[in-house]
């Protein structure tokens, strides 16, 4: 974070790139970092383990950190600098391939890192509880939220204090701290080694998939047994058979063929159902997956355009002035925020409407964060317009302060829909795809970084770049902010007709009103227990 989010006021002012590219690459830059997460996940589920995964991509991230310092402090990979002058009136050198090369090597192999890093460690952490354990069962309740909570701590100081480095001492040692700081959260996972529970990998998802998927296709014409019972390995399914996507039984159909030639443990030749049902456990996450993008478009918009306005706005506290970058703390600390209060008000309050041992679904948390984002944009758009009038008609520049609101909503959002959709993928897919789930997850703030890329490519070509300009005074921000609302609230209605009828793996549901004023009462471990005992509550 203490790269990306002050990234784009590099480029725009030191580089001299114009502010849709500028913003083009950074969100290009992160899109690719969380695309890459799902080659993290698969390398990690089929060969490499998490805990091996972490640990290789942990040091390929510090080695980017390194070439990205390097970048930013030889002076022959700027342009000339620029003065006021030739800046207002556009006349600045902008970088030119040779300077640009360096620097995308560095950006792309921190996303290659970066990407494994987020695609295995919540997956790893989560490998720490023992299921089998109620203990360790009722602490992965709140492990995700409290996984969240520390990233967000680390964001927050690099906000403030990193982003303050590089622009007031400079981009070297900003970037210079972040690289000495991976190489300590390296050696600190390779010293808890001898404490860890490691899971082994457990071959190819990707295989599996393409596999169950290949032989349903060709088994299309068989007729479906008269009893699920009949297909592959049924009584030995570590998934119960479900009847959705049932065209996908017909790969665990025993031909009579298989069963004489005793191929019946030949993957290629049929599947079992516990592989099926996996493969109907992915396809499951798939419509939530896509309408969980958009969300990601509107959360890029913090670390490119909002970032800008802050530039183009009175950011002075008395005589010290605040580094645009470091707008995004209140960002982090609404996150900061909304997760304390998710475990303190939030879930009890939740359990009581909804009678939930959960108190909010998973679903639940990612529709309030939509929500959330809808209303940031509309605001977005009431202040950049209200910024821009009064910077050009009464030469006042306003408080940069006045973008707290959408940092705040957008903070907010981000704090039910991050927590929510780790928590799904996680939970929802399949155990053995568990690193290839948090890919997946991975995958849709990626898609939310490209669809950003799409959108300002495709507006700047439509209004011949009169929305989105590098001097903001003479653009139409707030038009670009007006779109991504009505997109957005599109967006969730699609996104409610499928979390509708979305069936959870397992349902947790309180049985009474007298166990749910035990919630009330603060005996909520007591309860707990004993439903893990009676066998009614699966984490």
């Amino acid at each position: 974070m203490g790269i990306s989010m002050n990234l784009v006021t590099y480029l725009v002012g030191d580089l001299h790139l114009s502010s849709a590219k500028s913003a083009t690459i950074v969100t290009n830059f992160m899109g690719t970092l969380n695309l890459l997460g799902l080659l993290g996940g698969f390398l990690a589920d089929a060969k490499l383990g998490r805990y091996l995964a972490v640990a290789i991509f942990a040091s390929v991230t510090a080695l980017g950190v390194g070439l990205l310092t390097s970048a930013t402090s030889i002076p022959s990979m700027r342009p000339p600098q620029c003065d006021d002058y030739r800046r207002k009136h556009h006349q600045c050198i902008e970088a030119n391939g040779k300077q640009l090369a360096m620097l995308y090597a560095a950006l792309y192999t921190i996303a290659l890192g970066g990407g494994g890093i987020k695609s295995n460690v919540s997956g790893f952490g989560s490998d720490q509880f023992d299921t089998s354990d109620p203990k360790e069962q009722k602490a992965m309740i709140f492990f995700f939220n409290r996984f969240y909570f520390a990233i967000s701590i680390g964001s927050l100081f690099a906000v403030i204090v990193l982003v303050y480095v590089q622009d007031n001492v400079g981009r070297g040692w900003g970037y210079g701290i972040s690289a000495g700081t991976m190489v300590v959260a390296a050696a600190i996972l390779l010293i808890g080694t001898p404490w860890y529970r490691f899971k082994k990998p457990r071959g190819s998802p990707l295989t599996v998939i393409w596999r169950v998927l290949l032989l349903a296709w060709k088994k299309r014409s068989h007729p479906y047994p008269d009893h699920p019972s009949l297909l592959n390995e049924y009584q030995n399914a570590k998934v119960p058979h479900t009847e959705k996507f049932k065209c996908l039984d017909k790969a665990a159909i025993i031909e009579d063929n298989a069963v004489a030639n005793e191929n019946k443990n030949n993957s290629w030749i049929v599947s079992t159902v516990t592989e099926v049902e996996e493969v109907k456990m992915v396809l499951k996450l798939l419509p939530i997956w896509a309408t969980c993008i958009l969300f990601w478009t509107v959360y890029s918009q913090m670390t490119t355009f909002t970032v800008e306005q802050a530039t183009f706005m009175n950011r002075k506290i008395g005589s010290f002035t605040v580094p645009s970058g470091s707008l995004s703390a209140f960002l982090f600390i609404t996150i900061l925020l909304f997760t304390s209060l998710n475990e303190k008000v939030f879930v009890p309050l939740a359990r009581k409407i909804t009678h939930s041992i959960q108190g909010m679904t998973s679903l639940q948390r990612v529709g309030t964060g939509l929500i959330f984002s809808v209303i940031a944009m509309i605001v977005s758009a009431v202040i950049e317009q209200q910024r821009r009038e009064t910077s050009v008609q009464k030469h006042i520049q306003k408080s940069a302060f006045w973008l707290v609101p959408q940092y705040f909503l957008v903070g907010a959002g981000e704090a039910f829909v991050y927590v929510g959709q780790l928590e799904f993928f996680i939970r929802e897919g399949p155990e053995r795809m568990k690193s290839m789930s948090t890919g997946l997850f991975l995958s849709a703030i990626s898609m939310g970084m490209f669809v950003s890329s799409m959108l300002v490519s495709i507006v700047d070509k439509i209004t011949n770049k009169h929305w989105l300009r590098s001097n903001l005074n003479k653009g139409k921000l707030n038009n670009f902010y007006w779109l991504l609302a009505v997109l957005g609230l599109l967006n969730f209605m699609v996104f409610l007709f499928f979390a509708m009828k979305h069936q959870y793996n397992v349902q947790h549901r309180v049985k009474g009103d007298k166990e749910l004023e035990n919630f009330n009462d603060g005996k909520v471990e007591d309860l707990e227990n004993n439903w893990i005992a009676e066998g009614k509550m699966e984490l």
